[in-house]
């Protein structure tokens, strides 16, 4: 299992915004996840086991990726944490583990925008746009530009090195987000200040 620092340490505060995102349920399991993205799996777990009234269904497209995901839902046996599915963002919902129209309470990406490609980003609010039920949310988190503003320094300069590692990488600005939302149905209703100069977006379908 993959332990990042990183992860170990926003843990807490992401799950304090998802725990207003995900609301209370109709009772253990109701609630329908899907994390893109998920990487080691640390995250899956914390928040599946903090979140009971939720059926956390973790993904992603790296294989190592799955096998650490695989390895926490095996070694914590959180009832309601679902066997990692693969899947690549960039294509169509239809290939995302058979979810389907109007299915999805929440669906979460964690700092997957600023190190994919845009069409990514793209993929991840059209699907959000069919999977998730009116009302729901897509749950958002990592370093973002805002209305075409980085800040502070440190930003700006993890900007420019993921632009020299990979020229379509970059920190997103929030205005094209906006545009995203807008065009596959929902609309951004918060914007969270995080530590460590992050933010947490919460667009809601409409």
């Amino acid at each position: 299992m993959q332990v990042p620092v990183a992860a170990e340490r926003n843990k807490g505060p992401i799950l304090a915004v998802l725990r207003e995102c995900a609301g209370p349920g109709a009772g253990p399991g109701t609630l329908r996840v899907l994390e893109v993205g998920a990487g080691s799996g640390l995250h899956a777990a914390h928040f599946a086991r903090a979140l009971p009234q939720t059926r956390w269904q973790p993904s992603d497209i790296d294989p190592r990726a799955l096998r650490s995901i695989a390895a926490y839902v095996e070694a914590t046996g959180v009832p309601n944490l679902l066997p990692p599915i693969l899947l690549d963002v960039s294509q169509g919902w239809e290939t995302w583990g058979g979810a389907q129209p109007d299915t999805l309470d929440l669906l979460v990406s964690i700092n997957m925008m600023h190190i994919t490609e845009l069409r990514c980003t793209e993929g991840l609010f059209k699907g959000a746009g069919v999977l998730l039920k009116p009302g729901g949310v897509l749950f958002t988190y990592g370093p973002y530009a805002v209305d075409g503003q980085i800040s502070p320094q440190s930003n700006v300069d993890f900007d420019r090195s993921l632009r020299q590692s990979n020229p379509a990488w970059g920190l997103r600005d929030t205005a094209l987000l906006r545009e995203l939302a807008q065009a596959n149905g929902l609309c951004l209703e918060r914007m969270v200040d995080m530590p460590a100069n992050n933010k947490s977006l919460i667009f809601r379908k409409l």
